[in-house]
C-alpha cells in the first residue's frame, strides 16, 4: 500500500444507512438464456442473500433505501447507456422493472430512489434524503457490482461518505468485472470490502451503542 499514514477505519463510522441498488422483479422472474444485462454465475442467490442484511439494519434501526432503475417507455432517458454491452432494459410498465418487493420485504412506508443513469446520486434526491437521515456510512448491497454499485460507492465517495460494499451480497455482469470493481473500490478506500456476518455484527453493536448513549 502506498499510503503511510492511512487511518484505520471502523466499519460503521458514525450514523450508517444500508443502500439496496437494483435488486428488481427482473432479477428472479426473468430466466431467459440471454439477458439484456450479462450476469454473472449465482447473481440470483446473491441478491437474495441482502435479504439478511435488509432485516438485520431494520432491527438494528438502520435506515434501508431501496434504488430501482427505471427508464421511459420512448426510451428518451438511456443516453449513452445503450452504447455498450446493455440492450434496452429496466422500462416503465414491464413487471421486470418494480422493486423486488417479496423477496426483499420492502414495506410501504420504505424509502425508495427512481433513477435514470447509472448512480444512485446522479439526478435523484438521495443526497438529500442522507443528510435528512443524517448518514455518514453507506452500506452497499445489490447489483452490478461493476455498474450501479461501483458508480454509486464512487459518488458516494467523492461526497466524503464512508463506504461499504457486502461483496457477499453483490454481483457483477461476470466474474472478472465483479472481482475488478471490487478492487477498485477498496482502493478508494481501504477496508471498503466486507462480509455480511461482520456487517450485520456492526449494525448489531451500532444499534445498542445508540441505546446507552
Amino acid at each position: 500500500m502506498a499510503n503511510p499514514n492511512l487511518k484505520k477505519r471502523a466499519l460503521i463510522e458514525g450514523r450508517p444507512a444500508l443502500i439496496v441498488i437494483d435488486i428488481q422483479a427482473g432479477t428472479f422472474a426473468d430466466t431467459s438464456a440471454e439477458r439484456a444485462i450479462d450476469h454473472m454465475p449465482d447473481y440470483a442467490e446473491r441478491m437474495l442473500r441482502a435479504r439478511r442484511a435488509i432485516d438485520a439494519a431494520r432491527e438494528a434501526g438502520v435506515p434501508v433505501i431501496f434504488i430501482q432503475e427505471a427508464h421511459r417507455p420512448d426510451h428518451v432517458d438511456f443516453g449513452r447507456e445503450l452504447d455498450g454491452s446493455e440492450d434496452v432494459h429496466c422500462v416503465e410498465g414491464n413487471p421486470n422493472t418494480e422493486l423486488a418487493v417479496e423477496q426483499m420485504g420492502i414495506r410501504p412506508d420504505d424509502y425508495t430512489i427512481k433513477k435514470r443513469r447509472y448512480s444512485a446520486f446522479f439526478g435523484t434526491d438521495l443526497e438529500i434524503l442522507l443528510r435528512g437521515l443524517k448518514a455518514d456510512t453507506l452500506l452497499l448491497c445489490g447489483g452490478l457490482t461493476d455498474v450501479c454499485v461501483h458508480y454509486t460507492f464512487v459518488d458516494a465517495h467523492q461526497s466524503d461518505y464512508f463506504c461499504r460494499v457486502i461483496e457477499d451480497c453483490v454481483a457483477g455482469s461476470s466474474i472478472e468485472a465483479h472481482e475488478g470493481a471490487l478492487r477498485a473500490m477498496e482502493y478508494l478506500q481501504a477496508g471498503a470490502r466486507r462480509g455480511i456476518d461482520e456487517v450485520i455484527e456492526a449494525m448489531g453493536e451500532a444499534s445498542r451503542a445508540r441505546s446507552v448513549a
